[in-house]
Formats: C-alpha cells, structure tokens, sequence
C-alpha cells in the first residue's frame, strides 16, 4: 500500500498486548507512515506498553486511566504542551465484571452496569472532549475519531449481555459526538469488528463457540482477521475516508446481514 496515514499523528489508547485489535491498528497505522502514541492505564501496565511500543516502534507512551478525568486531561495537556497535533483518535477499550458477563442480564448489578458503560462508553466522550482541541485545523483536514464496537450492540448475543448494552450506548454517543464536531472538520466512526480471538474476549463465556458459529453461519464463511479492521481503521484515518462520519461500519466477515440458518 502507499503510504496513506504520511505526515499524520494518532493516538491510539487501549494496546494491552500483542494479540488486541489496538495492537493491529496501531501496527497497521505505522505501515502506512503514522507516528502513533500509545498509552497504557496504570504502572502494571505500563512495561508491557513500553514494550510493545519499542517493538512497534511508536513514538511515544503516556500513560491514562480514561476513568480518571485528571488523567485524561493530562494527557490531553502533555500532548499540548509539546506542540502535538492530532489526525487520529483511536479508542479500543471496554471493560464489565467477569460475572456480570456470565449470568443473566436481568441479574446484572448497578455497581456493574455503571461500571461498563463508564468504561466502555463515557470514556469516549471524555477522551475526544478532551482531544478534539488538539486536531488539525479545519482547513488541514480535522481530525478523524473511531472506536470499537460489536453485533450485540443491536442484537442480543448470548453471554454478551451488559457489555451488549454498554456497546449501543457507544455507538449512541458516536453519533452524537459526530454532530458536535463536524463543525471542526472532526469525524467520529465506529468499527464493529467480527469476534476475534483476544484476551479480553475470553472474558466471555463460551467465547470459543461464538468462533465456531460465527464462521459456520458468516458470508464469508471465516471469522475476522484483526488486520481486516486495522486496515479499515486506516481508511477511517485517511484523507480517503474524509466524508464518513457518525456511521457503524462492520468489518465482520457479513456476519451482521445474517438471520438464521437452518440445519439439518
């Protein structure tokens, strides 16, 4: 490929490790000439990021807990006070408790309930708040915004559950955060991944059934490669996706267009 992303910066925040999504794009971003900073949430993440990042060869690490609204906007202040102007945004973090994940949505606690859709949804809003002044000039092509999303967003899938409904609040907030910062030449997309096999998603019980089902019913009868989302990423990041903004796009392998199949 040429190299779409020459000249610009982005920010990617959730690369856990080397088998996440974040990771991928993050890989993909720098193919395509990105110099991309990373962050990490908390100092026992902070080696692994380190690392990664050496590998990567991002330019920087810093470290936020999107959580944290002191932390979000420290970073959002170091990054202005070493001169830096964002083109890209990338938000890849979700998080819910492990057994409101594995019993019945209708027994999920409010402690667990607020704790995903701060994590996996406000903290959207609070990073591109936070960002947003630090994007190009309208004239110099704004900046671009994406996040992760998935299928049981608007659809139910089993053991999905809070997570589920924590995704179509983000996918809600995409769109209105697609509204407000349009007038700065600002987009914000969402990518809605196919399940891929990371260590977050293990989190999910019987993830690995998902795998099987997924390819068996899928179009293109395979589950999604990560690069596949990386690489749409890119598009997102580009001048090439300059007028798509407040849209779901679904790198899934057709999985979304499905009903049900029959079998014998």
């Amino acid at each position: 490929m040429s190299q779409l992303l020459e000249g610009k910066v982005a920010l990617i925040l959730g690369v856990a490790n080397r088998w996440s999504i974040a990771h991928a794009i993050a890989q993909a971003f720098i193919r395509e000439g990105a110099d991309v900073i990373l962050t990490y949430q908390g100092e026992r993440q902070k080696q692994t990021v380190e690392e990664l990042a050496a590998d990567l060869k991002a330019q920087q690490v810093l470290a936020c807990d999107v959580t944290q609204d002191a932390q979000v906007d420290a970073l959002a202040s170091k990054l202005k006070d070493q001169g830096t102007v964002l083109n890209a945004v990338v938000h890849s973090i979700a998080f819910a408790n492990r057994e409101d994940l594995s019993r019945p949505f209708v027994e999920t606690s409010r402690a667990g309930f607020a704790l995903a859709q701060d994590v996996s949804a406000y903290s959207l809003v609070a990073v591109a708040r936070a960002t947003a002044p630090l994007m190009a000039q309208p004239q110099q092509g704004g900046g671009s915004i994406m996040t992760l999303t998935y299928l049981g967003s608007t659809r139910v899938v089993e053991n999905y559950n809070v997570m589920g409904v924590a995704k179509a609040s983000l996918e809600a907030s995409v769109r209105y955060l697609a509204a407000d910062l349009g007038a700065c030449n600002i987009r914000v997309n969402a990518i809605s991944a196919g399940a891929v096999k990371t260590t977050s998603a293990r989190g999910i019980r019987d993830f690995s059934k998902m795998l099987e089902g997924g390819a068996k019913v899928a179009p293109l009868g395979r589950n999604t490669d990560p690069a596949e989302v990386a690489d749409t990423a890119v598009f997102l990041a580009s001048d090439l996706g300059r007028g798509v903004t407040g849209n779901i796009i679904y790198v899934d392998a057709g999985m979304q267009i499905m009903g049900f199949a029959l079998t014998e």
